[in-house]
């Protein structure tokens, strides 16, 4: 799979949940973080980031919407809560995607949205934690591009060859 994804936070407030999501975002391969308007101390979210990412991979500062740069042809992709949002599970993840979540006591900035080629929202009953829906998209991306076979049909096992009902290979099938 070609392609790259960012992922960042709008008004994040909190560092250990910048930090959080920095290291996830390291683990999932992004090519760079970044946040507009954050009310943070970096310091401590390198603190909540044990795997060093900003020795790895670019960490942007923006200090408005209007001076948020993405690269030519990357999405932007907001993660939010409305009623007109794509569910998750169903959204086809763009090749160059640059995704943003609200703050921890918020929700992304008209400005944002209206600015925004995608909104996605993830199944939930009510908003959780910032670094927590970071992972699930980025979880989410990971799997739609990641070339796995297909889940078996009964619980447990792997797909085998990804054949359908290759994870019942000599078992009686009747």
């Amino acid at each position: 799979m070609r392609g790259y994804f960012a992922i960042g936070a709008e008004r994040i407030s909190k560092a250990m949940n910048l930090g959080a999501l920095m290291r996830t975002a390291n683990a999932f391969g992004a090519s760079y973080v970044f946040s507009i308007d954050a009310e943070h101390q970096l310091r401590e979210a390198y603190a909540a980031d044990t795997s060093k990412t900003a020795g790895q991979i670019p960490y942007y500062e923006y200090d408005s919407i209007e001076a948020l740069q993405l690269p030519r042809g990357c999405q932007l992709v907001g993660i939010e809560l409305t009623d007109d949002a794509v569910m998750l599970p169903t959204f086809r993840h763009p090749p160059q995607a640059a995704y943003i979540l609200g703050p921890e006591k918020g929700d992304l900035s008209p400005g944002i949205l209206a600015r925004c080629d995608h909104v996605v929202k993830i199944p939930t009953k009510f908003c959780i934690n910032v670094s927590l829906a970071g992972a699930l998209v980025m979880y989410d991306r990971h799997l739609s591009f990641g070339g796995y076979a297909p889940r078996p049909i009964m619980p447990g096992g792997t797909g085998g060859d990804g054949r359908e009902g290759a994870h019942m290979q000599g078992k009686d099938r009747t």
